[in-house]
């Protein structure tokens, strides 16, 4: 079926390319009679460009390639683009927005690298703020390649502040045989359930007992991923009498103190006194480096290890091909044996 006249076409470009369909308008005509084009953008396939033209003639993002600012490709990309990212990888890139302002009223193509470093290097955060800033310039640039603003993606050289080395210290064995010593203790049960589950302190606390499943000895919960939530994890045999004990106390969640929910600042207390009696010096989360340490050493799957964790596999073998089950999982989990 013909277009009508004015409604645009989808082209495919000579060459390997990653998006060889080019979706483009004609917008007027040079001095010589040749088209002049308003590029929309560039799919993988002749049907991701013609749904693209659609939507464009539907809603037509308004680009003026010379003349869009930062700011003004921010809120088209936050509104063609961001929806389709995490909620958390989104209110990131919000937030990296706001140290973005000197480059608010900049056409955005006239913006380069040492521009971006700026930004990222005065931001007066540390890395983890950093790395956003550097991700948005990133989502940024790719947006408005698409929409043909720019032909070299200047935020590809720039840099930010490394990862430091975690300072995160495993508990030792001499540690474990203390805590199991001492299990009887107030609170030493829950922190011999983090160890042996690898739970975030956030996630044990949340979880209800109705995410308990003592016949098939599983526990299920999770936050901050996609791979991170609704995983299960198995019980282990050394401390399914500490969570059947917990289960059976009668609070809607596992972790709670007289029948009631229990917060992170109110645990962190139980966690001082713990760790001031043991004469030990540990964090909630170190358990969770103990755990995934402990999987290791002994020789865990990898998949496995990713899984319980709530990690998603770097692997892309791994991540697409590889299926484990719930007994793959138990069997990794009691590995450790100490």
């Amino acid at each position: 079926m013909r277009h009508p006249n004015g409604y645009g076409t989808v082209v495919k470009l000579s060459g390997n390319r990653r998006n060889p369909y080019t979706v483009r308008k004609t917008v007027g005509f040079d001095d010589r009679g040749y088209p002049i084009f308003n590029v929309i953008g560039y799919y993988p396939t002749r049907e991701a460009g013609m749904i693209a033209l659609a939507q464009y003639n539907n809603e037509p993002w308004n680009v003026e390639q010379g003349k869009i600012t930062f700011e003004e490709l921010f809120e088209l990309w936050l509104e063609k683009k961001a929806p389709k990212l995490g909620k958390r990888n989104c209110n990131g890139l919000k937030s990296a927005y706001k140290h973005c302002s000197k480059l608010f009223k900049t056409k955005y193509k006239e913006l380069r690298s040492y521009h971006m470093q700026d930004i990222i290097d005065n931001c007066g955060k540390g890395y983890s703020t950093q790395g956003h800033i550097k991700n948005l310039f990133g989502h940024l640039d790719n947006f408005a390649f698409e929409l043909d603003v720019i032909n070299k993606r200047y935020s590809e050289l720039t840099a930010s502040a490394p990862i430091p080395e975690t300072k995160k210290q495993p508990f030792s064995e001499t540690e474990l045989m203390k805590l199991w010593g001492a299990c009887d203790l107030p609170w030493v049960d829950s922190v011999l359930i983090f160890l042996y589950s690898g739970w975030r302190i956030s996630e044990l606390l949340n979880m209800k007992c109705s995410d308990v499943d003592i016949e098939a000895g599983t526990m299920t919960g999770g936050v901050k991923s996609q791979s991170g939530k609704n995983r299960i994890v198995p019980i282990h045999s050394k401390i399914l009498n500490l969570v059947i004990a917990r289960y059976n106390d009668g609070g809607e969640h596992l972790i709670s103190h007289n029948g009631n929910k229990v917060y992170d600042k109110q645990y962190y207390g139980f966690w001082k006194e713990i760790m001031t009696g043991l004469q030990m010096d540990h964090t909630p989360h170190e358990c969770r480096h103990t755990f995934r340490s402990r999987l290791d050493s002994a020789g865990a799957n990898k998949k496995c290890i990713d899984l319980l964790m709530g990690h998603k596999s770097k692997d892309v073998g791994e991540r697409v091909y590889t299926h484990k089950t719930v007994q793959d999982l138990r069997d990794a989990i009691e590995l450790m044996t100490m």
